[in-house]
């Protein structure tokens, strides 16, 4: 077979020894020779053979090219890079010849088949667009027919001896293509055989300031770190956070400070107005292509703000129009009454239309819900509807059993603010002091003096007293004789000496009656709580105890915007629409309550009061204690109100402790398997992992009550055999309760066993 040589020159590569043996043949003139005795397929025309350095290159049919058998890559290619390689070849060619070698059959004799010794995947990514019609089955790639070389060894050669493009400069690249060529991510993509994210993802570092991509190359940043810079592309705000950076230079902390001033998507401001409210406003949202953040971050604070207290404020109005409260004021943060008194909807008595409404729909309601479950099917989106509709009008006509007083609204007023989970707050029945009912004045003596309840009082308050300073109605001669006194009027008030001596000596009777009537006592002091606790500035009740609810929100952020704070909120809103509104009637009220229900109300005023907060300067080691086996004796389950989130608290902890965690209840391999992410991925990973342990941390558990420990390990069978969770019989040992035990009692410390709690409190 005839060779064309259509390339003048041939590279001849000779090594150190080959050049000091002239026997020793070159590489191309061995190929050459090899070559010449090659028979080439009938489809390849003899002007398509040129004579190389390393071989012979031809142009090869499609289908008489193999995978080679000595090809020293074992793994196969993954679609996705077969996809990448087809992609980059649709758009520019094959820009490296494959090198083959030819096939023999066990005589010898060449096949007219070739091994592709390197550039298996171009073969595949070819196969692949010669499966979608792109290109024919015989389509010709350029081949050498390497005969001289080990092909396992060139092979292995072309997989070692190479060298990445270095990222940065791909970046760059990427950026110029962009910038140069005008081409968008798609196109960018499809000539290289990438996803359009990650083009975009090369694109925005290669956006980052060449100052750092600079520090970048010379490894004084990681990948993960320059990724963490990306977040925004402004130069002279990247410069400054790394200027600023400390020893500890994890990617979270870099994202941290460059989005410090930035409202991220998933926050309640952004989730009230929306996305769209605010690009519309001419806002922007920044986005971080590197991890998921949950829909970017808002970069115009003040004007997220704005948007938020125009859309409150709009919501005021509804309210205010809707329900003629005196005035509606608009917050983003619920002001927590600014100290006003506030008032709260009575009950009252509905009409006739509306209970008959309520019994029909309860009435269509229950005769729905028997007939579906007779059938045991997914209910029709219609019926469906039928029940969210009627479900709402149960509520609705449910919630006309309680009402403002007209009188109240007329004087009153409400908070519009921002709710934890993005909706609007609305809390009504705040009356400012100058809208309070004017009291009754006092009777006015002489000279500026006041009588009230028959004391006099002058000016500043002071009760005025005889010259004797006995007060008025007894005084004394300077020999300590009393002197007489006109006859008086029987009704009127005795002095003020022997006001005090007559009611201490009732205040001992009342003490030592009290302490004898159990029942009584609950009554009094449950009066006690509830006169300060819904009633502002009125000082009626004789217990000399003073509830004090600390303000949870200056300890922990949003802490009054979760569920449990909701509940309890609601719970005491539905106290205080019981409670009767002259303060005067509440004894009543709380006398002629049933035994529960008195139970309950005192609860509720007594839940108020609780604080195990721990403050760092504080010393009250017994406090805690008597904490602990307050949750003890309430069986108090925190699964219920808390669960462990990078915000809540993987977050901020150390590392140590997300793994301990992990460790603990999930197991020693997948804390190993996290243990070498950076802090904030660790956190986010741990939160799945932790997702459906009920794991708590040692500060919101409950301690066991002490006889569960004692009856050791004949209680743990039982509880094994219930299904419960059995301890070892550490009578300190934390863990979560759930249900608590029925007739428990706890060890205290120097006391004999004392009832927690039993199955009459449950």
């Amino acid at each position: 077979m005839a060779r064309t040589a259509k390339k003048a020159k041939a590279v001849t590569i000779t090594t150190t020894e080959m050049a000091a043996d002239e026997n020793v043949l070159s590489i191309a003139e061995a190929t050459a020779d090899a070559a010449a005795a090659l028979p080439a397929p009938e489809s390849i025309a003899a002007e398509t053979a040129t004579t190389t350095g390393s071989g012979v290159e031809m142009l090869i049919p499609l289908d008489r090219l193999k995978r080679s058998p000595r090809n020293a890559r074992k793994t196969p290619h993954s679609n996705e890079t077969i996809e990448t390689y087809a992609a980059s070849i649709a758009a520019k060619g094959i820009l490296q010849n494959l090198v083959v070698e030819p096939e023999h059959d066990p005589d010898g004799q060449p096949t007219g088949f070739y091994f592709v010794t390197i550039g298996e995947g171009r073969r595949l990514a070819q196969m692949l667009r010669a499966k979608r019609k792109e290109i024919g089955k015989t389509e010709p790639i350029r081949c050498v027919i390497d005969t001289v070389n080990d092909p396992f060894e060139i092979s292995l050669d072309e997989n070692v001896t190479r060298s990445d493009l270095l990222p940065a400069d791909q970046f760059e690249a990427f950026r110029e293509l962009a910038e140069q060529r005008g081409w968008g991510a798609e196109e960018i993509a499809a000539r290289f055989g990438v996803t359009a994210h990650v083009v975009k993802q090369r694109l925005r570092l290669g956006a980052v300031s060449p100052k750092l991509i600079q520090v970048y190359r010379d490894g004084g940043l990681t990948l993960e770190q320059l990724m963490a810079f990306a977040v925004t592309d402004d130069h002279a705000r990247q410069e400054q956070v790394y200027d600023g950076l400390g020893y500890n230079r994890e990617a979270y902390i870099i994202r941290r400070e460059l989005t410090r001033f930035h409202v991220p998507a998933n926050d309640r401001k952004a989730i009230f107005v929306g996305a769209e409210a605010y690009i519309d406003a001419g806002g922007t949202i920044l986005r971080d292509l590197f991890t998921g953040d949950r829909g970017g971050y808002f970069e115009d604070a003040a004007l997220l703000d704005q948007l938020v207290l125009e859309k409150l404020q709009s919501t005021a109005s509804e309210v205010q129009e809707a329900e003629g409260w005196r005035w509606v004021e608009t917050f983003i943060d619920y002001p927590h009454a600014h100290g006003l008194r506030r008032v709260y909807p009575q009950p009252v008595e509905r009409s006739e239309e509306d209970l008959a409404a309520r019994a029909e729909a309860q009435e269509e309601f229950d005769r729905l819900t028997a007939e579906w479950e007779a059938r045991d099917e997914d209910l029709p989106p219609d019926v469906d509807q039928r029940f969210a509709e009627l479900e709402a009008e149960i509520e609705r006509l449910d919630g006309l059993r309680h009402a403002y007083d007209p009188e109240e609204i007329a004087i009153a007023g409400a908070f519009v603010s921002l709710a934890h989970d993005g909706t609007a707050r609305v809390e009504r029945g705040f009356i400012r002091p100058e809208d309070e009912k004017p009291k009754p004045e006092a009777d006015s003596g002489e000279d500026g003096e006041t009588v009230i309840d028959g004391v006099r009082v002058n000016a500043d308050g002071e009760v005025i007293e005889d010259a004797e300073g006995q007060g008025h109605g007894e005084s004394c001669d300077s020999g300590g004789q009393a002197q007489e006194e006109e006859e008086g009027d029987a009704g009127q008030a005795v002095s003020d000496l022997l006001t005090r001596d007559l009611t201490a000596h009732r205040t001992l009777g009342l003490r030592l009656a009290l302490g004898e009537q159990p029942e009584i006592a609950l009554i009094a002091v449950t009066h006690a709580l509830a006169a300060q606790t819904f009633y502002r500035g009125m000082e009626a009740h004789v217990l000399e105890i003073r509830p004090a609810s600390a303000y949870l929100a200056s300890h922990a952020d949003g802490v009054e915007d979760t569920a449990p704070a909701k509940l309890l909120s609601d719970r005491h809103a539905g106290w205080a629409g019981d409670m009767p509104q002259n303060i005067a009637e509440l004894w009543g009220f709380i006398a002629s309550l049933d035994p529960a229900s008195l139970m309950a109300l005192f609860a509720h005023c007594a839940s108020l009061t609780v604080n195990v907060v721990k403050q760092p300067w504080e010393n009250k080691p017994q406090a805690q204690t008597t904490g602990n086996r307050l949750a003890t004796a309430l069986a108090l389950d925190m699964r219920q109100h808390w669960t462990p989130s990078v915000r809540s608290y993987l977050g901020r902890v150390t590392k140590a402790h997300i793994l301990a965690a992990v460790r603990e209840v999930v197991g020693e391999e997948p804390a190993e398997r996290i243990s070498g992410m950076k802090k904030l991925q660790m956190a986010e990973a741990a939160e799945q992992l932790l997702a459906a342990t009920e794991w708590l941390p040692p500060l919101l558990r409950t301690e066991r009550p002490a006889l569960l420990a004692s009856q050791g390990d004949g209680l743990a069978d039982a509880e094994a055999s219930d299904g419960a969770p059995s301890g070892d019989g550490d009578p300190a040992e934390a863990v979560e309760l759930g249900d608590g035990p029925k007739d428990v009692h706890a060890q205290e410390d120097g006391m004999d066993d004392a009832p927690v709690f039993s199955e009459a409190a449950e």
